[in-house]
């Protein structure tokens, strides 16, 4: 059995996933991002004997503890250290045509923020990395110390939404002149010192938004959901459900447009070979609106109060 209170991760919207994506159990899902394996141990009580779920994820760390969780599961269950955006080749790989869920949490684990040691969070005074895969190339560090201040800029403007992008851009460059930039304490110290209370919505710390923008450049983490929103039509059988978890705005922006983009005609690449006339609907919107976690869930647990799952299915 799975000791599921050794994993320091809760899974968000966990019922609420699973009501969405698990439809046929003897079927194929896909857990895209396994992270610490909660929702993929949920998805595991719900197939038969006959189901099998493909668990991926970035982390090699994140696979070597997801094994370990799921081990029950046997033969059921296949895991693979891989990016998300590469889910058809992988597929392909396995002799898989067709499946009938897959789930996609863009969200970050509890293990990644509080025992990566890799600079996750802006209250750990860690090395500056932010890589979800240790193997990637170009670290924060390295964007935070050579990039031009009119190009940190836009990475704070464009993936973190930060109004005062300029302003830390600035201070950034100013900082790294009397020696480098390297732990993420550092960096959240020197955003905070720029921000004026006044300008501090609620209870959110002011390096949020700054740290949110970096994790998403070092990671390449829109361009792998587009990649992934571009070639996933052709995986579904019929009636199978996508099931997408986004934090932010800027993700959920992109998941609401291309699932209203699906249902309204097709939007598949031309070698799409089930794509006769260009217009038929690929999906249907499961649920018109986006859900939230419900105030139990958020007081609970409180990194799930930015949560929106939408899902779609394969008509």
């Amino acid at each position: 059995m799975s000791k599921t209170l050794d994993y320091p991760h809760k899974p968000v919207m966990v019922n609420e996933v699973i009501r969405f994506l698990v439809t046929v159990s003897e079927g194929v899902y896909v857990d895209a991002t396994v992270g610490s394996g909660g929702h993929s141990e949920a998805i595991g009580k719900e197939i038969s004997s006959k189901g099998r779920l493909i668990c991926l994820d970035r982390d090699p760390e994140a696979v070597r503890l997801s094994r370990e969780r799921l081990s029950h599961l046997g033969e059921r269950v296949t895991l693979i250290n891989a990016n998300y955006a590469e889910l058809s080749e992988i597929l392909e790989g396995l002799g898989i045509e067709k499946v009938n869920g897959i789930l996609l949490d863009l969200g970050f684990s509890s293990y990644q923020i509080e025992q990566s040691g890799r600079g996750f969070s802006f209250n750990r005074d860690e090395p500056l990395d932010m890589r979800m895969d240790p193997g990637d190339e170009v670290t924060a560090q390295q964007m935070i110390n050579n990039l031009s201040a009119n190009e940190i800029k836009r990475i704070l403007r464009d993936y973190g939404e930060e109004k005062r992008a300029g302003i830390i851009s600035r201070s950034i460059e100013r900082e790294r002149k009397k020696g480098p930039i390297t732990s993420s304490l550092q960096l959240a110290e020197l955003v905070r010192s720029v921000i004026p209370s006044s300008y501090r919505p609620g209870v959110i710390d002011p390096a949020t938004r700054t740290f949110q923008a970096l994790r998403i450049a070092v990671n390449r983490e829109t361009e792998n959901i587009k990649i992934f929103l571009d070639k996933v039509p052709p995986l579904f059988a019929k009636g199978g459900r996508l099931v997408f978890l986004s934090y932010h705005s800027l993700e959920d922006r992109m998941v609401k447009q291309k699932m209203a983009g699906w249902e309204k005609g097709c939007t598949c690449p031309p070698d799409f070979p089930e794509c006769a006339c260009g217009k038929t609907p690929l999906f249907k919107r499961v649920n018109r609106k986006g859900i939230r976690p419900d105030k139990g869930e958020t007081k609970d647990n409180p990194r799930a109060r930015s949560a929106m799952l939408r899902a779609s299915e394969r008509i």
